[in-house]
């Protein structure tokens, strides 16, 4: 019985004429996120700007959400953000921080007074100014450090053309998954810094696959020129990647359509990271090995190197 395959065996597709227009676009797109990360900025959520979060399930079984957000906007508290979880008449009202302990507690007596006729108050949070500074603090950190594994780990498991060429391609994906919380404004919360880190993770899996193939034509074609061998490297891999990205976005596709509003903004920012990770290790990661002199010897002599046993002691 022959097995389904996504990709035809023999492809000689030539990828690496992409690259003359990928590098431009990515290099316009990662411009384009940091200016607006410097001016919009990221939508942060109730755990990193602090807050008070009321969530409200209707007695009727149907909330009036443009209700709620005009009464909740006449507290006087500032503007009030206001989302509907599915269509069973629950809604989740953020209001903005208030100072000192007196300010949160108006909210709520404000909000009990407007919303106890209609609504049960199912779930109320309040984050100071304190602990959602420190969640920011911890949040990046945890981000960092970990982009910081990644990256060091990178640089010890290829040789140094491939190292580079593979951070180059994990910091691409990190910066436009950022652009997508920038331009969709997905709220930004501790949910977000587990979609980043999961990108982060498969951004890694993605790039290690084409270049461990690459590495292994590197040891059997001495003499082969280097966009010949890229793209020999992409094409043998090329069924495992479109396999691996069509099953991870099917999956994040049918949470985005049924998982409902709790989950709907951490799905749709995995989704397109899929899809930008799946980009980049074609067009980005292994295209850039080329202008990273993958040509030069010492990468070569490094795969040719790790292919030779060693003499017994």
């Amino acid at each position: 019985m022959r097995l389904l395959r996504l990709w035809p065996d023999e492809s000689h597709f030539d990828f690496m004429r992409f690259r003359r227009f990928t590098f431009p676009l990515s290099a316009l797109l990662s411009l384009a996120t940091v200016a607006l990360f410097l001016t919009i900025g990221l939508n942060f959520g109730i755990d990193f700007k602090g807050g008070t979060l009321v969530e409200l399930q209707a007695k009727s079984g149907t909330a009036d959400v443009a209700s709620i957000r005009h009464t909740a906007a006449g507290f006087g508290f500032g503007e009030p953000e206001v989302q509907e979880l599915g269509n069973q008449g629950t809604v989740l009202v953020r209001l903005p921080l208030q100072p000192g302990e007196q300010g949160q507690t108006a909210v709520m007596n404000k909000a009990h007074a407007a919303f106890d006729k209609d609504y049960d108050f199912r779930r109320t949070e309040t984050v100071g100014p304190r602990v959602s500074g420190e969640l920011v603090q911890s949040g990046t950190l945890g981000v960092v450090l970990s982009v910081v594994a990644v990256l060091l780990y990178l640089w010890f498991r290829f040789e140094r053309e491939l190292a580079l060429g593979a951070i180059v391609g994990t910091l691409h994906d990190i910066v436009l998954t950022v652009g997508v919380f920038i331009i969709t404004r997905i709220e930004f919360n501790m949910t977000s810094i587990a979609a980043i880190l999961t990108i982060v993770g498969y951004s890694l899996n993605e790039t290690v696959v084409v270049f461990d193939r690459t590495r292994e034509l590197m040891r059997r074609y001495k003499t082969i020129p280097t966009v010949d061998l890229l793209n020999l490297s992409i094409n043998s891999t090329m069924s495992r990647t479109v396999m691996t990205s069509i099953s991870s976005s099917l999956s994040l596709l049918a949470l985005v359509l049924f998982g409902g509003e709790a989950i709907k903004g951490f799905a749709v920012v995995m989704l397109c990271g899929v899809l930008i990770c799946t980009y980049s290790a074609i067009f980005i990661s292994t295209p850039v090995l080329i202008y990273l002199g993958l040509m030069l010897s010492g990468a070569r002599a490094a795969a040719e190197r790790s292919s030779v046993p060693q003499p017994a002691e």
